[in-house]
């Protein structure tokens, strides 16, 4: 039986299908109650209840949605391109869900351990836009189209700070894989994780993470304010829960590589205690809770003042910041505080 799942094609598919499964299912699950969690911080702020009526505390509230998003008459324009008006909300959530594949929950817990799991993730993601656009032009009308520029336009900037964020832990790490950048962390518990090195560059990543989600203050293409609900505004039904389930999707694994390239991932704070995937699930849940609070308090911005901050401000900051480290790597000052390599080699 052993060596059929690991010497037959089909046994081997059955295995893949399974782990997969295995990331997806409670993935999707965390979700509805993430879900419930951010209207609750949102609720509170503003000194209200939130959801409190489907099951204990509300906690079945998303399930509730989910079930009247299903059921709802599906809508589509007239004279939209239906093929791509419907690929395009499927589109958003199959590659928010693929990036999942080569992020580690523990030391070897991995779907797919690969060298170059960063480019990975930054492939995929920038794919996404793919799915913004595809869903704005569909939709044959200005309105959306309009807010699918907007958004992707936005998406592509702040891609761009993310990217040069990342490049400094590439090179204090010497390596793209995720594990080895979380090993590379090992050592005196919280300090000697990445923020402390990096510092200035954790709140440029988190800020980033917030535009390249579209997450309030700038979701300005789907802002009431703006363009009623920019690229999603002609979708309904599943198609849009489709379009929102992926944007859930997106903002829990933003939280999850600030996790792993600044905190940490699985690491314990404490030197002795014991590192594990606890760890990494406590830090990603504390970020969200970041998210939720910056939505709750934050007042928006203008869009020009959005891709002003974008290509003005994190732009030249995060090009700095590797020179800098380069150079602090190279001549591995205090230490090799920023060349792990040196340390793991």
């Amino acid at each position: 039986m052993i060596e059929f799942f690991t010497t037959t094609n089909l046994g081997i598919a059955l295995v893949t299908l399974g782990l997969v499964l295995l990331i997806v299912v409670p993935l999707l699950v965390a979700l509805a109650f993430l879900l419930w969690f951010d209207r609750k911080v949102w609720a509170a702020v503003q000194l209200r209840r939130g959801p409190n009526v489907v099951g204990a505390f509300g906690l079945l509230q998303s399930f509730a949605d989910f079930f009247k998003f299903v059921f709802k008459e599906i809508v589509v324009p007239a004279g939209a391109d239906k093929f791509v008006f419907f690929l395009a909300p499927m589109l958003s959530l199959v590659l928010a869900l693929v990036a999942w594949a080569v992020i580690p929950f523990n030391d070897g817990w991995v779907l797919a351990d690969i060298n170059v799991a960063i480019l990975f993730v930054f492939a995929v993601s920038s794919l996404e836009v793919y799915g913004v656009i595809m869903g704005g032009w569909a939709s044959n009308s200005k309105y959306p189209f309009m807010g699918a520029l907007r958004s992707a336009a936005q998406m592509i900037s702040y891609e761009v700070s993310i990217g040069l964020i990342i490049i400094g832990v590439i090179i204090s790490t010497g390596s793209l894989n995720f594990g080895d950048i979380v090993n590379a962390q090992a050592g005196a518990g919280l300090l000697s994780w990445y923020w402390l090195p990096h510092f200035p560059m954790v709140f440029l990543f988190l800020i980033s993470a917030l535009a390249e989600t579209n997450r309030p203050p700038f979701d300005l293409p789907e802002a009431e304010s703006e363009l009623v609900a920019g690229f999603m505004v002609e979708y309904s039904s599943t198609p849009y829960l489709l379009f929102m389930i992926g944007e859930y999707v997106a903002i829990v694994l933003m939280c999850t590589l600030i996790s792993i390239l600044f905190f940490g991932g699985w690491l314990s704070p404490i030197p002795g205690l014991p590192d594990g995937i606890l760890w990494l699930l406590a830090k990603i849940f504390f970020f969200f809770f970041i998210f939720a609070m910056v939505k709750a308090i934050t007042p928006r911005y203008r869009y020009d003042q959005l891709m002003r901050i974008g290509w003005k401000v994190f732009l030249p900051l995060s090009l700095a910041w590797v020179v800098i480290v380069a150079f602090l790597a190279k001549y591995e000052v205090l230490g090799g505080f920023w060349a792990r390599w040196t340390i793991g080699g």
